[in-house]
């Protein structure tokens, strides 16, 4: 593989995603490069060979690799790359970068909706509403609508999901615990910022649990059946990282006893969600689609992204932005 990146009239440019409209959006830019738009796993395999650049998620294959001759970058469409080989990328000398940032605001509101959704029983108002069944107020305080201010909200990943999703819950009045990696580096509106080591002290403070780490060796099943047995009977589980953070029939099993009073995932570890999946049918759980980075913004901001890089890699540039390999 040659070291100097192809000139821009050599260049092809493969946005490889099921559903978001990037060839639309890229052709708004008039940038005169040439690209393809692939929405088919088994055609990107069989196309690889083509492509100088990918941008692409879900749809990578590590497998790609080895019919990939000429494939010099991938942009991420995705924060998380957990789904790429980056000692097979740099083996290769193939640069990949991260969608970090383009969806950050996206992600921590659907958090924040979703905790609402729970104290406010807006699931079981839909519900109601379907049945054309008017609630009759509520004699017993405790099974009432919540309020999330004065609640401890604990974020487990400070990265800029989490901090955003911090400075929304203190807007509502909540308290906020931060566990990162890197203490030092600061937790933005968090009140207080922790190691990951401290995290089975801090699980018995919190009403909600958020998740929005990364998924790493360290993460992977963080939320384990005695990370729940730790939390209260009355918290609940708010997971928008990855859905191999949290052990799933640990998470089932604590639902069914009680030992926790829900949870709501946008992600889960197997996706698409089996019909088959004791998930579905989970006590107390509230589930979304993967959807938390969905945003009427978000093709602009990929290509946003894809063209300063690739500015930078026409010009030699050895740093990218949101640079993983």
């Amino acid at each position: 593989m040659a070291d100097s990146f192809p000139k821009k009239e050599d260049l092809t440019i493969c946005f490889a995603h099921a559903a978001y409209a990037l060839g639309d959006k890229f052709t708004e830019r008039k940038t005169g490069l040439s690209f393809v738009e692939i929405r088919d796993p088994a055609e990107l395999k069989a196309r690889i060979g083509e492509m100088d650049v990918v941008v692409t998620s879900g749809m990578w294959r590590n497998e790609l690799l080895e019919g990939a001759t000429r494939l010099r970058f991938v942009q991420s469409i995705s924060a998380g790359t957990d789904q790429y080989d980056k000692a097979g990328f740099a083996a290769k000398g193939i640069r990949l970068a991260s969608a970090q940032g383009a969806n950050e605001k996206a992600v921590a509101e659907h958090a924040l909706a979703l905790m609402l959704a729970i104290s406010r029983h807006l699931v079981d108002a839909v519900d109601n509403q379907r049945k054309r069944h008017w609630r009759p107020m509520i004699a017993n305080p405790d099974m009432r609508e919540a309020e999330l201010g004065g609640q401890t909200l604990l974020i487990i990943g400070l990265g800029r999901i989490g901090q955003r999703a911090a400075a929304l819950a203190k807007a509502f009045g909540m308290d906020v615990i931060g566990v990162r990696r890197n203490p030092e580096a600061g937790g933005g509106a968090a009140d207080s910022v922790h190691a990951f080591g401290d995290l089975p002290g801090l699980l018995p403070k919190a009403d909600f649990v958020l998740l929005t780490c990364p998924l790493t060796p360290e993460t992977e099943k963080m939320i384990d059946a005695a990370a729940l047995a730790a939390m209260k009977p009355t918290a609940y589980l708010v997971n928008m990282a990855r859905g191999r953070c949290v052990d799933q029939d640990a998470l089932i099993a604590a639902l069914d006893s009680g030992g926790v009073a829900g949870a709501a995932l946008d992600t889960v570890p197997e996706e698409p969600l089996p019909e088959s999946s004791p998930l579905w049918d989970a006590k107390n759980i509230f589930i979304t689609p993967h959807a938390g980075g969905e945003t009427q913004h978000y093709e602009n901001r990929i290509i946003d992204l894809l063209m300063e890089n690739l500015g930078r890699l026409e010009r030699g540039e050895a740093g990218l932005k949101n640079q993983i390999v």
